[in-house]
């Protein structure tokens, strides 16, 4: 077993892990919620250690905190900052719904950090005190909605927004490549008229690129900080220039342009900001479920579904079938998009049930929606890697469902009118004849004609006599 301390909050004594350089408003915690084995992440936590770092150089600028303090907090928050003090963040996420426990948990271990700098003893609080010093001017309850934005700023602009333009451009290139490619089109799940591989592979790569437009809406959502306002928006205990300062050092320090909230009331009392920026993260992840879905079912069979492309083989499919082989990362994809949808719903739940002057659910809400972002990063760069630049056409497959479709009558409907047309449409159902030989042998049209009437690549182009409506 290992060995004990005794620090002490207002509370009272509390038995600490000698080792830990938390404290005693920490290890309550760790006791009161036993109930995920899960905390905040490496996103949250550092953004924790961003916001205390830059609040004692706003300190020491308005000559509230000495320089020698300072300076041990710098050094204490950038290994925070770092990833070097993780293991003593042991709060549960499903903690008191301010985040009060995880905010004392960053002081308590700024502060004795600090001690153990200064060649002082863990718990002395000798010379930073956690309170005192490490939350001067600071509350909970604008601390830790801080941290939840530039948690999610810093991982949106770092992580999801670059793996969107990485996918965004291997996209682009499959558009070019099969340009040439004349496939079937498909409304309804039924045959509809010819299109363009290229033209299908071009509008997912639009989809993302609107992806990479909301994805900079929702830092735009967050960028408002409630920083200053400290317990209920008032600002009590805050000097009124040390928001200011600290959005520059924050500004500084993540490139993202993080300013004061301009109504402290609304920032700290409602989470809305957050939920814009979810509800843009939903709609990403509904984009991405269409194009992997898609491109699952394209690639369907091999022999016996669709099969117009063909994917990289990344993994046995069955423990059964031999040679099987499955479309896993499309899969992969669609249940991040599913597990995004059901983290918006819990940021929008979250955020709703806040009371009065401060929410009450916001390591939950934070929890969720950093999950989101990261998921949906880290699968972006799956999907790319290991599916989207391996696809390949099956061109000859393309042309014979192409040839086979009775769509290809929509483009004599002009010249033959709408009936007749779907009276061959109807016999070629019936017979399994294609279009064009039903056409020959009733002598439709001279083969010239009927050759440039039933021309699939014409009916890509806008305008053309196969240009009709669903």
């Amino acid at each position: 077993m290992s060995s004990t301390r005794i620090e002490k909050d207002s509370m009272g004594t509390m038995e600490v892990p000698s080792e830990a350089l938390y404290g005693a408003s920490t290890q309550r915690a760790v006791l009161n919620f036993p109930v995920s084995g899960r905390g905040f992440g490496r996103e949250f936590i550092r953004a924790l250690g961003i916001i205390k770092g830059a609040c004692a150089q706003a300190n020491l600028e308005l000559d509230r905190l000495t320089k020698e303090r300072v300076d041990l907090i710098a050094r204490a928050t950038q290994e925070i900052i770092d990833g070097k003090l993780d293991a003593h963040f042991p709060v549960d996420i499903y903690q008191t719904g301010s985040g009060t426990s995880t905010n004392m948990n960053a002081n308590e271990v700024i502060g004795n950090r600090c001690s153990q700098l200064a060649g002082e003893p863990i718990g002395s609080k000798k010379p930073v005190h956690p309170n005192d010093h490490v939350n001067m001017g600071q509350s909970s309850n604008d601390i830790i909605p801080t941290a939840i934005h530039v948690a999610v700023g810093e991982l949106l602009q770092k992580s999801l927004l670059p793996a969107l333009a990485d996918l965004q451009s291997a996209l682009e290139k499959k558009s070019a490549e099969f340009w040439d490619v004349i496939k079937i089109g498909r409304t309804h799940l039924m045959d509809a008229t010819p299109v363009r591989l290229g033209q299908e592979f071009g509008g997912y790569a639009t989809q993302i690129e609107y992806s990479r437009l909301r994805a900079g809406n929702a830092i735009a959502a967050i960028e408002e900080l409630p920083l200053g306002g400290t317990a209920v928006g008032t600002g009590l205990n805050c000097h009124p220039d040390f928001p200011g300062i600290v959005m520059r050092h924050l500004w500084n320090q993540t490139g993202i342009a993080f300013r004061e909230a301009r109504n402290h009331f609304e920032a700290q009392a409602a989470k809305d900001g957050l939920v814009q920026a979810s509800g843009q993260l939903k709609t990403i992840a509904v984009s991405l479920f269409k194009i992997a879905n898609d491109i699952r079912w394209l690639s369907s069979g091999p022999r016996c579904g669709i099969g117009e492309i063909r994917l990289p083989e990344t993994q046995p499919g069955s423990s059964i079938m031999p040679g099987k082989v499955n479309p896993v990362i499309c899969e992969s994809v669609m249940q991040v998009c599913a597990r995004v949808i059901g983290n918006d719903a819990t940021v929008t739940w979250a955020a709703a049930n806040g009371n009065f002057d401060l929410n009450v659910m916001m390591p939950v809400l934070a929890d969720a929606i950093l999950e989101s972002i990261k998921l949906l990063a880290n699968v972006c760069n799956v999907f790319r890697e290991k599916c989207v630049v391996g696809i390949q056409a099956n061109v000859a497959r393309c042309n014979e469902l192409v040839e086979y479709s009775m769509a290809m009558v929509t483009s004599l409907a002009p010249i033959i009118g709408y009936d007749k047309a779907a009276e061959i449409a109807k016999e070629s159902a019936k017979t399994g004849k294609t279009v064009r030989e039903i056409c020959r042998e009733r002598q439709i049209l001279p083969e010239a004609e009927l050759a440039k009437a039933l021309d699939p690549v014409e009916m890509t182009k806008p305008g053309g006599e196969g240009a009709a409506g669903g």
